[in-house]
């Protein structure tokens, strides 16, 4: 009960937070890649020319979008997969060692 109340806590900061920065000011969301070529850009005086072009480019925003999102999904599968691993290993150890302690 005491874990579910805490959940609830984050989950309404987090929404209070979200619908208070998203409703005051006006916002322009750009990804790191942009703002790196800015940056770039600036130090620069715009005569940076990249040395490496991308192989293959998605044919639509939405493309691109889902190919990340599919990256996301696998990395959290993988890290979610060796967590779950190395925690249920340790309740093996914990327990077997405390069988152990009872047969002596």
């Amino acid at each position: 009960m005491k874990m579910e109340l805490i959940v609830l806590a984050i989950l309404v900061v987090f929404i209070g937070a979200f619908a208070y920065v998203s409703s005051t000011g006006n916002h322009e969301w750009s990804g790191s890649d942009d703002q790196a070529k800015d940056t770039i850009d600036k130090l620069t005086g715009g005569t940076y020319r990249p040395w490496a072009q991308s192989i293959w480019t998605p044919p639509s925003g939405e493309i691109e979008s889902l190919l990340f999102a599919l990256q996301a999904a696998f990395g959290s599968l993988i890290i979610g997969y060796f967590l779950g691993y190395y925690r249920a290993m340790a309740k093996m150890n914990v327990a077997s060692s405390s069988k152990s302690k009872k047969e002596t």
